[in-house]
């Protein structure tokens, strides 16, 4: 039985080809529907059942991060049947499912949780402004850093005053976020660059501010209303998006749950020293991308590169590593 790191995707995940991802009649996607509806909301099974994608809704943090965390949850019962999972990994709200993945929430309170902060990301900002976010790439085609890019995102962020953030280091890619004038005066003091087809800085549509200080007002009060929850130690090494460890032996549950529930959505969420750590201390054979979608592929390739896991230390030499007879990248949703 392979070793093998698993990955959950966050925020941004569900996208038009997610469309009937849900398992109906799944204990989970009943359970889950009936918890949004005694919450006064719209079944899940319903959203993911929908004849075509409607991004006001599939894309409402209310709706796609619970969508994000069931479908991930469903690809984690696959996992176990056929891995030794040594370490989970997860990319900004991909957390709340690994929380559930590895044991360290039952369905019902893990579950609760990404709806309470779901609908905080649809509050207003706490100076009452709009939320936005952009994309930059720091490395170029072949996936090798470039120092001026890096460069120009610190000192960026540096002279912004305060008002715009780092939110996810993807490792090839940043994501900033913050208040929508501030984003936008940021975006053109960056240099505008080709990145395959696409023209960066991007303005990201599903901007929500999670993972900057301006939403911490608005992880409190979701913080407030969550109630009892019963936390665990994990049953696998579980991995933050600081690159910190929590494993079956020596996790203090309250620390996690203090780490989950408020230090997740004020701050930045470092996902490429996340999965650095699962690289390098736990040498997995395969990585297991969970769902929905497959939009963590290419930023996981790119950080196997910059560690140089396994000798790969080009786009070339991944690409030749992936197209053999034994893929460290395997996508659950393709």
């Amino acid at each position: 039985m392979s070793r093998a790191a698993a990955v959950f995707p966050g925020r941004g995940a569900y996208g038009p080809g997610s469309l009937r991802s849900l398992t109906q009649g799944h204990p989970w996607v009943r359970r889950a529907d009936e918890l949004r509806t005694d919450a006064g909301l719209r079944p899940l099974s319903e959203i993911d059942q929908a004849s075509s994608f409607d991004p006001a809704l599939h894309l409402a943090p209310s709706n796609a991060w619970p969508l994000v965390f069931l479908c991930g949850l469903l690809d984690a019962e696959r996992i176990a049947d056929d891995h030794e999972v040594v370490a989970v990994v997860a990319s900004s709200t991909g957390w709340y499912t690994a929380l559930a993945a590895s044991g360290v929430l039952g369905f019902d309170d893990a579950f609760r949780l990404a709806q309470a902060m779901g609908n905080a990301a649809e509050e207003r900002l706490g100076n009452g402004t709009r939320p936005a976010e952009i994309i930059y790439p720091l490395t170029d085609d072949e996936w090798q850093p470039v120092d001026e890019r890096i460069e120009r995102v610190g000192v960026a962020l540096e002279t912004g005053d305060g008002a715009a953030f780092l939110s996810v280091d993807l490792g090839a890619f940043a994501v900033i976020g913050g208040a929508s004038a501030d984003i936008e005066a940021l975006a053109t003091a960056l240099p505008a660059v080709r990145a395959g087809d696409r023209a960066f800085p991007l303005r990201l549509a599903t901007a929500d501010g999670w993972h900057t200080p301006l939403r911490a007002a608005n992880v409190e009060a979701a913080a407030a209303g969550l109630g009892p929850m019963t936390w665990e130690r994990p049953n696998v090494t579980l991995i933050d998006g600081r690159g910190v460890r929590f494993t079956p032996w020596s996790t203090d549950p309250a620390e996690l749950a203090e780490v989950s529930i408020r230090g997740q959505g004020a701050t930045t969420y470092d996902f490429a020293a996340g999965f650095g750590v699962a690289l390098r201390e736990f040498a997995p054979d395969v990585v297991l991308l969970a769902g929905p979608g497959g939009s963590l592929g290419a930023a996981c390739a790119q950080i196997v590169v910059m560690e140089r896991y396994r000798g790969m230390r080009s786009r070339a030499e991944f690409e030749a590593a992936q197209s053999g007879p034994a893929p460290l990248l395997l996508s659950l949703r393709r």
